[in-house]
């Protein structure tokens, strides 16, 4: 099977994390995809929201209610030493699933420091990304860039929509007393 696995801290998941899962499942030819509650992300503040277990309870109630998504949660990083190192998920995901194909999906604004990654270049080559896009970031320049690296890296552009909404506004949002509902 084909997997995409979507990795991200999800506080909270909302209404852009919805498509991107969406596109997933209908248009991006993947069979299942693995949304991975991450602890934090090294490359943000990691002292903000919710805890992992809170987190993870969220999104798998959330993927309850859109089976028709293809889509399951997973607390495999939550249960994982530190530091919780992409590569590390997805190696083991592939020891645990070897009949598997797993393709690690992330955003454009992931692809322009994706170089700054724990072994980013075993995960070009032996996983690939597909990377949707985001707001101020250009996806085809930093694919170029990183492909002139190593040719063999498998960076595939997805056509996702465009959804203006991050979980950082939503939180600032939710302390300023806003009704939030139509994001989640």
């Amino acid at each position: 099977m084909e997997i995409a696995v979507y990795s991200g801290s999800f506080n909270p998941l909302h209404i852009g994390h919805k498509a991107i899962l969406e596109y997933l499942s209908e248009k991006a030819g993947f069979d299942m995809t693995y949304l991975v509650v991450t602890p934090h992300n090294p490359f943000k503040d990691a002292g903000l929201g919710n805890s992992g277990a809170l987190r993870y309870e969220a999104a798998v109630k959330a993927l309850s209610h859109y089976p028709a998504l293809k889509a399951r949660a997973l607390d495999i990083e939550l249960k994982m030493e530190a530091p919780q190192y992409t590569i590390r998920t997805l190696d083991a995901l592939k020891k645990a699933e070897p009949g598997n194909n797993f393709t690690l999906v992330i955003g454009a604004d992931n692809l322009a420091a994706f170089d700054r990654w724990k072994d980013y270049g075993r995960i070009l080559r032996e996983y690939g990304v597909a990377v949707f896009p985001r707001k101020g970031y250009h996806r085809g320049h930093d694919r170029a860039r990183l492909l002139k690296q190593d040719p063999s890296f498998r960076i595939r552009l997805l056509d996702a929509p465009l959804v203006n909404i991050s979980s950082s506004e939503i939180r600032a949002a939710m302390a300023s007393g806003a009704d939030v509902s139509r994001y989640l």
